[in-house]
C-alpha cells in the first residue's frame, strides 16, 4: 500500500496507538486502499466529498503513542478471533500493521535518565518530539493527532490528564488534533490560550457511534412531531478496554453526560432516566444498548418505544476516525483553524457551536465539504464566530 510519488503523504497519530480501534483502523485502510473490502461507514467516499482535496486512503502514514506493547499484527489476530476483523484481513495486511507498529512510542508516564517519572512540561516535550520526529522521518506534509484511548475519569485536581498533555504535545508539534473520546482533552481551561495561539484546527469531543447516535435521531423526531418524552431510560453493556474503564464512575460520568445532553438539546429539556454502563467482559469488542423512553400521545394517551442496539465498538468508530483524520488533514492544508463545529456530526459533545440533531448536522458537514471544496482560506474565526480556543 503506497501513495503515488506525487501525492504527499499525511500522518494520522493515535493517542492509544495498539488499542482495538486503532487496530481497525490501520487494517481497515489497508484492506480499503488494496481494494479488499468496500469503505463501508465513510463517509468522506461518498459524493459529497468527491472534489473536496481530501488525502487518499493511500497517502496516509501511521503512527502513535501507547502504554502497552502488544504488537498491532498480534492484536488483529485477536481482534480478527473475535470476530472483529474478517478472518484472514492481519496476515493480508501485516506489512502495514507492522509498519505502523514500528510507529508507536511509549506513552506516559515516562521514565527520565533517572528513574524519575518526567514532570508535565517534559512529558509534553517528549511526546512533541515524538510526533515531530514523525513528521520529519517519514517526510509528511502533515499529521492529525486523534486521540482514540480509553476513556479516563474526569480530573479532579488541578494537574492536566494525561489526555490533555497528548493534545498540549499535538499543538506544540504544529499538528491538527480530534478528540474521539470523551476524555478532557483541548478542554482543559489552562490549554484554552495555547489552543487559541496555535492557529491549529481540532475537532471532537466523544465519538458518537451507537445509543447516541440514534438518540441523536429519535429526539428530534419527537420533538417534530409534538410528543412528549416523560422519560428516557438506557443501559450499555460492553466488554472491552473501554468496558473496563468505564467501570470506574468517575470515567462513565464524562461518557454519559454526552449522551444525555443530546437529548436535552432536541427535546429542549432533560426528560426523567439516567444511563447506565455495565462493564461484561465476556462481550468483547462488542456492545449493547438499550433504550426505554416513556412518551405521551395526543388526549394524555401513554405509549412507549424501546430500542436495542448491538454492535461492535471498533467497526463503528474506525471509520469515523479516518473520515476525521482525512477530514482535519484538508482544513489544516485550507487554512482553516479553531474548533470545527461543523464535525459536530461525529461527536456526542461537539466543540464550538451547532445543532445536536443528526440531520442538522449532517447539513452543516455538506456545507463544510462545500468550504473545502471551494478551496477554503484562512479563517480567523471557528465555523460560529467563536474565537479559536473557545469551548461549549
Amino acid at each position: 500500500m503506497s501513495a503515488s510519488v506525487s501525492q504527499p503523504r499525511v500522518g494520522v497519530w493515535l493517542i492509544g496507538a495498539r488499542g482495538s480501534v486503532a487496530t481497525t483502523v490501520v487494517a481497515g485502510c489497508a484492506a480499503v486502499t488494496a481494494g479488499l473490502h468496500p469503505p463501508t461507514g465513510m463517509v468522506t467516499e461518498t459524493p459529497p466529498f468527491e472534489e473536496c482535496g481530501l488525502p487518499p486512503l493511500s497517502s496516509l502514514v501511521f503512527g502513535g503513542h501507547d502504554v502497552v506493547d502488544c504488537p498491532l499484527p498480534k492484536r488483529a489476530e485477536a481482534l480478527a478471533a473475535g470476530g472483529v476483523l474478517p478472518p484472514g484481513l492481519p496476515a493480508a495486511v501485516a506489512a502495514e500493521l507492522a509498519a505502523a507498529d514500528r510507529e508507536i512510542r511509549p506513552g506516559g508516564p515516562v521514565p527520565g535518565p533517572a528513574g524519575d517519572t518526567l514532570g508535565v512540561e517534559d512529558l509534553i516535550t517528549v511526546f512533541a518530539c515524538d510526533i515531530r520526529d514523525f513528521v520529519r522521518r517519514c517526510g509528511l506534509a502533515r499529521a492529525v493527532v486523534v486521540n482514540v484511548a480509553s476513556t479516563e475519569p474526569v480530573p479532579t485536581g488541578g494537574d492536566l490528564p494525561a489526555s490533555s498533555l497528548y493534545a498540549a504535545a499535538a499543538l506544540r508539534a504544529g499538528c491538527p488534533y480530534v478528540n474521539f473520546t470523551p476524555s478532557t482533552g483541548l478542554h482543559h481551561p489552562e490549554l484554552a490560550e495555547e489552543a487559541a495561539a496555535s492557529g491549529l484546527p481540532y475537532a471532537g469531543r466523544d465519538g458518537k457511534t451507537g445509543q447516541t447516535l440514534l438518540r441523536s435521531v429519535l429526539g428530534p423526531m419527537f420533538a417534530q412531531r409534538a410528543l412528549a418524552v416523560r422519560a428516557w431510560s438506557g443501559t450499555n453493556l460492553l466488554g472491552g478496554g473501554d468496558g473496563a474503564a468505564l467501570a470506574d464512575p468517575a470515567a462513565a460520568a464524562a461518557k454519559n453526560a454526552g449522551k444525555e445532553r443530546v437529548l436535552a438539546d432536541t427535546l429542549g429539556a432533560a426528560p426523567q432516566g439516567e444511563v447506565h454502563i455495565d462493564d461484561v467482559p465476556a462481550l468483547g469488542d462488542w456492545k449493547t444498548a438499550w433504550d426505554h423512553i416513556a412518551f405521551d400521545g395526543f388526549l394524555g394517551t401513554r405509549m412507549i418505544l424501546q430500542t436495542i442496539w448491538q454492535g461492535c465498538d471498533s467497526s463503528l468508530a474506525a471509520p469515523l476516525v479516518l473520515d476525521l483524520a482525512r477530514l482535519l488533514a484538508r482544513a489544516h492544508e485550507a487554512g482553516l483553524r479553531g474548533p470545527l463545529g461543523e464535525l459536530g456530526f461525529y461527536f456526542k459533545d461537539p466543540v464550538g457551536e451547532g445543532p445536536s440533531s443528526l440531520g442538522e448536522q449532517y447539513a452543516a458537514l455538506a456545507t463544510f465539504a462545500e468550504r473545502l471544496r471551494d478551496g477554503a482560506g484562512t479563517a480567523a474565526n471557528g465555523p460560529s464566530g467563536q474565537r479559536p480556543g473557545e469551548h461549549r
